[in-house]
Formats: C-alpha cells, structure tokens, sequence
C-alpha cells in the first residue's frame, strides 16, 4: 500500500513538472514486545513475541500550488500517514 501511494506522489509530479526526489526507503523500525502466554505468573515460562514494523519513505518535491492541491486530493489508506513538511 505504501509504495502504491508513492507512484501516486509521483504521477502528480509528471503532471505538474515539478522536481522529484524519492522515494527514498528509510530503515525500517521493529518494535519488539514479549508477554507472558499464562496470565497468573503459574506454569511454565512461555512467551508470545509480537512485533510492529514501521516502513518510511522520504519524498522531495519542489511543489507549487498546483501540486500541493492534488496532493492534499490522494485517498490514503488508514494504515498510512503522511507528513507534509514546508520549507521555505
């Protein structure tokens, strides 16, 4: 899903003509939480590992107006978050 929202970003940009650097993958991070399967601390020690994987991607536009409308238009899945940083 991710990389389906970055050739979006990137098919705005052909059409505006905007500059395009990116998408840039960013390592992922692994959040690791072990917990114990038996609930009252009784019986053996057995343990069920959960993990959570954040994948990021960087992507540098030099957007104008134009750009920023349609980007702002993209349908982004709930598991995806976009942060739009301006620089000026």
């Amino acid at each position: 899903m991710l990389d389906h929202v970055c050739d979006q970003v990137k098919s705005i940009a052909d059409r505006t003509g905007v500059n395009l650097s990116g998408p840039v993958p960013l390592p992922t991070k692994k959040l690791r939480v072990p917990t114990r399967k038996s609930p009252d601390g009784e019986g053996t020690a057995t343990w069920e590992h959960w993990e959570m994987r954040v994948h990021k991607r960087l992507i540098d536009l030099d957007a104008d107006e134009r750009a920023l409308r349609q980007l702002m238009r993209i349908q982004v899945p709930k598991d995806i978050n976009i942060e739009i940083v301006l620089e000026g």
